[in-house]
């Protein structure tokens, strides 16, 4: 457990803290998380989803539970409806939970297939720029870009056929 939270502790507390907006709740949030882990850890299967992925699935359902408590309850059966299909709609924590999946499968890759997608979608280079910053010939970044996205698409794909 020491070396899971370890690897995975500053990656939750980071996502927590953006989701939550507040220190002290992710610090509290986080607490669950990995006790959750813990108990659960029996019925994690590697070959549904990493464990950065199912860490990060539970940070982030922790963090919408956090969230729902902060809302009053409605008193208007109509207002619960809307509720309702609100937070069936992508919502900020969403998007900031598939930001950090994301970042959590690059940290999988080897480090110069994962570079150079950061480099492509992060820093908006072309491939021919990513040659020319990094010194690496034109042919090889198109190899590690392909065979990074080539990786990402199968691990995505095994998550959902998992889910």
């Amino acid at each position: 457990m020491t070396e899971i939270y370890d690897q995975y502790g500053r990656l939750t507390y980071g996502y927590l803290t953006r989701a939550l907006g507040d220190a002290a709740q992710a610090e509290d949030v986080q607490q669950q998380v990995f006790l959750e882990v813990w108990q659960r850890g029996p019925t994690f299967d590697p070959t549904r989803a990493s464990l950065a992925t199912w860490i990060m699935t539970i940070a982030r359902s922790r963090a919408v539970d956090q969230l729902r408590k902060r809302v009053p309850e409605p008193r208007d059966p109509a207002g619960s409806l809307a509720l309702l299909d609100e937070q069936r709609a992508t919502t900020p924590v969403d998007e900031l939970h598939e930001q950090w999946r994301l970042a959590a499968l690059l940290a999988e890759l080897p480090e110069e297939e994962a570079e150079v997608l950061r480099m492509r979608f992060h820093l908006n280079l072309s491939q021919s720029e990513i040659a020319e910053r990094t010194g690496i010939a034109l042919g090889t970044v198109k190899t590690r870009m392909a065979r990074a996205l080539d990786r990402l698409r199968d691990e995505l794909t095994l998550e959902e056929v998992a889910s």
